[in-house]
């Protein structure tokens, strides 16, 4: 990876918390910040669930959540836990026999709000589950959804209503010597959002589980959450994220990724670097572009290529990329290999020779080149 990544001002200091586990994920401490997303067949439909969980898993997916809204989903869990490539967490709202049974079920982890399971009993039952089954636990809070007596109490959704809320629940956990949880303060609005979890990291040590829930579809819902989002990552607040569009939960892991690639926060995949292109672009860029991440989706190793339509800012940009091309005249373009100038690219398919390159030079990637 080129050297362009170490630089000071790109490093971000990450919010100090301790670590659980989800399965065999690491999440908070000094663990890569994991990226989930969430089924959204039925859950009893195990076959289209599991195809979904292992599309995600092959976007980059860490982590997958499948609702268990009744007793049949719960008893289908069991088949998806044990067939699926990346750790499940169960999805509860409301009833607290869901939680023991997806438990039992083999899910690593239980998203519950402990206010809506039901007394302390229950909330102490939940818990057995989750330790006999080494479970650990996500409380979900939404600005949606917060209790009655908090919406009276503040009149409305707002940061410090979302914040007591966890808060409250975080108590009745830890009233039970129970540990392994982090939390989520989503909202659909970004200052809320944003806000809330600027308060709650100062506030407890857990992990955070960042989002910004129902931000919409593909292309409004990623421009709402990398707002949201970048400004917590940035700020170094976030050890877990979920993407949440009305989409394919892959592309939720794609965006997800893309967010955390620009903020040298995690290393996965090609990272292509293009000019919006204009008059002197010598080929078309933008088709080419597109052609170029369609055909390099399938790999997951870092690496970054510039894709510049002319002479302006094409060798600059390629100095600070793995590879990179340069439009120049009469179909004659430049070539770079690790920045620098490698040979001429003439009458030969721009896109065959690039996909070409990228596999050649991932092919050659040394162990050390692979952190993520």
């Amino acid at each position: 990876m080129n050297a362009q990544a170490l630089r000071p001002y790109r490093q971000i200091g990450r919010r100090k918390c301790r670590k659980i586990y989800v399965g065999s994920v690491p999440v908070g401490g000094d663990a890569p910040i994991s990226v989930q997303t969430m089924t959204n067949t039925l859950t009893t439909d195990i076959k289209a669930t599991l195809a979904q969980i292992e599309s995600a898993a092959q976007a980059g997916a860490d982590i997958v959540r499948v609702s268990c809204p009744d007793e049949d989903s719960s008893a289908a869990l069991k088949e998806i836990c044990k067939f699926s490539p990346v750790p499940i967490v169960a999805d509860i709202h409301f009833h607290y026999r869901r939680a023991l049974e997806a438990a039992d079920a083999g899910a690593a982890c239980l998203r519950i709000n402990p206010g809506n399971i039901g007394n302390q009993e229950r909330v102490a039952e939940v818990v057995r589950a989750a330790r006999d089954n080494g479970c650990s636990m996500r409380i979900g809070v939404n600005g949606g959804s917060l209790e009655k007596h908090l919406l009276e109490k503040y009149a409305e959704p707002c940061p410090e209503a979302l914040v007591e809320s966890a808060l409250e629940h975080a108590r009745h956990l830890q009233d039970l010597d129970f540990h392994e949880f982090k939390i989520s303060v989503k909202a659909s609005d970004v200052f809320l959002a944003v806000a809330a979890y600027q308060q709650l990291s100062e506030a407890i040590d857990c992990p955070l589980h960042i989002g910004i829930t129902e931000a919409g579809g593909l292309r409004a819902g990623t421009v709402k959450s990398a707002i949201g989002l970048g400004n917590l990552l940035w700020a170094g607040i976030g050890d877990t994220i979920r993407v949440s569009l009305s989409a394919d939960p892959a592309e939720e892991v794609r965006v997800a990724y893309e967010m955390l690639k620009s903020l040298g926060l995690r290393r996965r995949g090609v990272t292509v670097i293009s000019c919006p292109s204009c008059a002197r672009q010598q080929f078309d860029v933008i088709a080419t572009v597109q052609e170029i991440e369609e055909r390099l989706e399938h790999i997951n190793k870092p690496l970054t290529v510039s894709i510049i339509g002319c002479v302006v800012n094409g060798p600059g940009e390629a100095r600070e990329t793995d590879i990179g091309i340069t439009g120049g005249g009469k179909d004659n373009h430049q070539v770079y290999i690790s920045g620098l100038a490698h040979h001429r690219l003439t009458n030969e398919d721009i896109v065959e020779h690039v996909v070409r390159l990228v596999e050649e030079h991932v092919d050659n990637m040394q162990p050390e080149d692979l952190a993520v």
